[in-house]
């Protein structure tokens, strides 16, 4: 009695079947957007043509394989560039001078950087000769070993300024009373 009152496309549901049904589906096709021919200038006057979707008919290559020294190492005139295209390495060397340079021999002198360490903050002193004063020249393991210990005493000086000083560190309590000091 039940299956003659269930409506007939539930029974269609329930009841497997040997055949697939086969409804037809729609396939999209991959979308193909139009290409342009585009002529690429390099930086050394070289061209090329190519297809691209840009509709910029003619495109010049500011940096490229020809003056990029990642991909032309063996090029002599790409030795000495020195990349700072944000500005930042002009911006460091002017808030700190040039001592984090590698030491160079400027001609025949042998010009070195050292430090000055101020109460504040640690900053280089302008650029000084030492052979003109006399001095001996540091030799580049000694330079380095100042360096790093300048800047491993950095954190230690600090600590000992804020103790000195007589800063307490402060304590938070959970405001709830219980476990903080009081």
């Amino acid at each position: 009695m039940l299956l003659n009152q269930t409506p007939r496309a539930s029974l269609r549901i329930a009841s497997s079947s040997t055949q697939q049904a086969r409804h037809a589906s729609l396939m999209r096709r991959p979308k193909r957007p139009y290409t342009f021919t585009q002529l690429v200038t390099l930086s050394d006057g070289s061209t090329f043509v190519q297809r691209t979707t840009s509709p910029q008919p003619v495109y010049r290559s500011t940096k490229d394989v020809r003056n990029n020294p990642l991909w032309n190492p063996s090029s002599q005139k790409l030795l000495n560039i020195e990349e700072d295209e944000a500005g930042r390495l002009k911006r460091f060397r002017g808030r700190f001078g040039r001592g984090w340079d590698a030491e160079a021999v400027a001609g025949s002198e042998e010009v070195r950087f050292y430090f000055v360490w101020d109460s504040q903050r640690a900053c280089f002193a302008d650029m000084h000769n030492r052979r003109r004063d006399g001095e001996e020249a540091l030799t580049p393991e000694e330079s380095e070993d100042s360096l790093l210990d300048l800047i491993s005493n950095y954190g230690n000086e600090a600590e000992a300024d804020d103790k000195a000083a007589g800063k307490k560190e402060e304590v938070k309590s959970s405001g709830k009373g219980k476990g903080g000091q009081k």
